[in-house]
């Protein structure tokens, strides 16, 4: 089978990294210099639906696997498909789980969902009034931009003027232009995060092993919200107790309703999962496989993932089986000095002998033949896979210190 990954991240290649165990040939459009070093990029960007179909027609892949959100929630899953082309992912109205938080958190509501308490807003002055009421109740609050703010649209505030910046910034100053044109306020709930990825077909799914991600910049999460710094996996305080109620209460309900009103989801549904007092919260939801979350995730898959997302684009509701490997996973995500905030481009990069176990999943680097410049936020994303937590994690900072680069950044307590 010839698959083709749309996407241009370390996502991507990881997801290219893992499909290609199975398939007899993969591809990835644009991609990016790393992941040219071992497969072949294409060129068309990932918004470009008509492009990808041409493309997928000129060299007659048989599966399209869509890696990030933008192009879901743009529809070009719908595209393809009405040209008859198998894609694996969740078309534009069932991408709205993630394209609009007010949409998703609405849907929660119906579904029954465990959810915050939330409101929804254009206004600043009623927002601000909101947050007020739930900080004079001992509450605090996070501030969500509704639309795609590409990981960064989420605030979460600890006293009543942090809120009140938040809330100015986005409806006021609107630093996050359209995304943040409607706000969602919520409850800030307090405990302990982790990320359920599923893969489902209608009201079917199976889910992947549990991985937990760190937000924040910096070590001990610190610092302003980013698209993610690392990851590992399984999640071992977990259990599968939890997991099998977060399925119930999180993932069954939603499915069931999307399917009821016409928009049945098939693809990788995320949920962003906040337990307190033992009680599963659903965060967000997502609608295609997490970054970093990914790059530990397919460490742990054997076989199984490749024949799954192909039962899924052609509509099955059987989802085959996907094999589970024992061991740990640990990824260290390694960004450009200034991220998230303004980055320098074209710092040379030196990346070393990496030990055994560890995969180098590139993300914003250029060049060729060893010769690598730093081009993005997010550069590379250094993944172990060990026989337990404390190997991998210490197999992940022996390749994080093969890499070097001028006023590079990366949290030294991913896995602790």
């Amino acid at each position: 089978m010839r698959v083709l990954v749309v996407g241009s991240g370390a996502r991507e290649h990881a997801l290219c990294w893992r499909l290609a165990q199975e398939a007899t040939e993969v591809a990835c459009t644009p991609g990016n210099a790393g992941i040219a070093q071992q497969f072949e990029t294409l060129g068309v960007k990932a918004g470009d639906s008509s492009g990808i179909e041409a493309l997928v027609r000129r060299s007659g892949f048989d599966l399209v696997v869509v890696g990030p959100e933008q192009p879901l929630i743009d529809g070009l899953v719908d595209h393809l498909q009405s040209a008859g082309i198998a894609v694996f992912g969740p078309d534009a109205d069932a991408a709205k789980l993630e394209g609009s938080k007010k949409f998703a958190k609405e849907k929660m509501h119906q579904a029954g969902v465990p959810t915050a308490e939330f409101g929804v807003f254009t206004d600043p002055e009623e927002a601000l009034e909101f947050a007020r009421s739930r900080f004079d109740a001992g509450l605090g609050v996070a501030v969500k931009a509704s639309g795609n703010a590409l990981g960064k649209g989420v605030i979460v505030c600890h006293q009543l003027d942090e809120a009140e910046d938040a809330i100015g910034m986005m409806l006021v100053e609107h630093e996050l232009g359209a995304a943040g044109a409607t706000i969602v306020v919520e409850d800030r709930l307090a405990g302990r995060e982790f990320s359920l990825l599923t893969v489902c077909s209608g009201t079917h799914f199976r889910s992947l092993p549990v991985a937990q991600d760190y937000k924040r910049a910096l070590d001990g999460d610190r610092g302003p919200n980013t698209g993610g710094m690392g990851s590992f996996a399984p999640a071992s305080w977990v259990s599968s107790d939890l997991i099998a109620r977060t399925e119930t209460e999180v993932v069954a309900p939603m499915l069931e309703l999307m399917a009821q009103q016409g928009t049945p989801f098939r693809g990788v549904l995320f949920s962003g999962i906040m337990v307190q007092d033992s009680q599963p919260y659903c965060l967000e939801y997502n609608v295609r496989m997490g970054d970093p979350e990914t790059q530990s995730v397919v460490r742990l898959l054997g076989t199984g993932l490749l024949p799954a997302m192909t039962s899924v684009a052609h509509g099955s509701n059987q989802i085959p089986a996907i094999e589970t490997q024992t061991g740990a996973a640990v990824s260290v995500v390694i960004a450009s000095p200034g991220y998230p905030g303004k980055i320098e481009t074209g710092l040379p990069i030196q990346i070393g002998p990496m030990p055994e176990g560890i995969e180098v999943f590139h993300a914003g680097t250029d060049g060729a033949d060893g010769r690598w410049v730093t081009q993005g936020g997010r550069v590379l994303t250094i993944s172990a896979h060990a026989p337990n937590p404390e190997d991998a994690r210490r197999l992940a900072y022996a390749g994080v210190s093969e890499v070097h680069f001028p006023g590079m950044q990366y949290r030294r307590d991913i896995g602790a």
